[in-house]
């Protein structure tokens, strides 16, 4: 327990230390003086010198006014990370004037631009929530294109040897999230064409989800909330309703605010209310236009 609480207090510590270096460091960027930013952001000069030296404990609301008068956003002030190269600034400068479907353009460009793998095309990822046919969908294109079919969920629990559900009970969510990634990028690494079934939540890492953007076609494949989860309990599952009266909305909620993210991908698929049969010849038409067009 003395362990924990010591490496807990030392990365607040670091993290202290970087948010006060880069008030600091933008501090003098702008030219201006602890005196001048005191009188912008209206907070004490006793808090800013305790902040600059990282030392203190400044709150988030005092923190933010200080942001907003070295013009940057908090998120820039927490961000991990000592140092920042001024290309990156500047391009993050210049997105800050953007709208939602212009960002939408950029990031299609960067894609392209840069891919993170060679053979984008050859390989396909399939998004979205459990029970809306991912499993069904991949093993059959992979059997159609002779390719293998890559579960990460699998992958994840092989890397760890133990269950998904034993590797969140002792590792939790940030412990999961990192053999996700280990997994991803091995199977990238290991298979120039592949079909790969995600998990659900991998969108909700940006990384990842670049990742997955960059080096596969990445198709959504998508159902109403209802039979997403009547599907899950088709299955022999009830863990979704077990003691839990608000399960339809949770489910609702999810989707709502994935949908963005799920909503990157370069082709979605309805398979509400379709046979297995109609859904699969769409996806293998989908992904195969990419394959041959590319």
């Amino acid at each position: 327990m003395q362990i924990t609480h010591e490496a807990s207090h030392n990365d607040r510590s670091d993290l202290l230390t970087v948010i006060g270096a880069r008030v600091r460091n933008l501090r003098a960027r702008r030219g201006m003086t602890r005196k001048s930013l005191v009188a912008e952001s209206a907070v004490s000069e006793r808090h800013l010198a305790q902040l600059e030296v990282g030392k203190g404990n400044i709150s988030i609301a005092l923190l933010e006014r200080v942001a907003r008068a070295l013009e940057t956003d908090l998120s820039d002030l927490v961000r991990g990370g000592q140092h920042e190269c001024i290309e990156r600034v500047l391009i993050n400068e210049q997105l800050q004037s953007l709208s939602s479907a212009d960002l939408g353009s950029v990031l299609d460009l960067l894609h392209k631009r840069y891919p993170g793998k060679k053979g984008v095309h050859q390989r396909v990822a399939l998004i979205g929530l459990r029970g809306a046919g991912k499993t069904t969908l991949g093993k059959r294109l992979a059997r159609q294109r002779k390719l293998p079919f890559v579960r990460l969920v699998a992958e994840i629990e092989k890397l760890a040897g133990m269950d998904a559900s034993v590797i969140f009970e002792l590792s939790g969510q940030s412990g999961y999230r990192r053999l996700e990634e280990k997994a991803l990028t091995e199977t990238l690494s290991n298979y120039r064409a592949c079909v790969i079934e995600a998990g659900g939540s991998i969108v909700a890492k940006p990384r990842l989800l670049n990742l997955l953007l960059s080096s596969c076609t990445v198709v959504w494949i998508q159902a109403q909330a209802e039979q997403h989860m009547q599907r899950v309990i088709d299955q022999g599952d009830l863990r979704p309703m077990a003691g839990n009266e608000d399960a339809m909305s949770d489910l609702q909620r999810i989707l709502q605010e994935r949908e963005s993210l799920y909503a990157r991908a370069h082709h979605f698929l309805d398979t509400s209310a379709r046979s297995i049969s109609d859904c699969a010849a769409e996806l293998e038409r989908i992904t195969r236009f990419d394959e041959t067009t590319s």
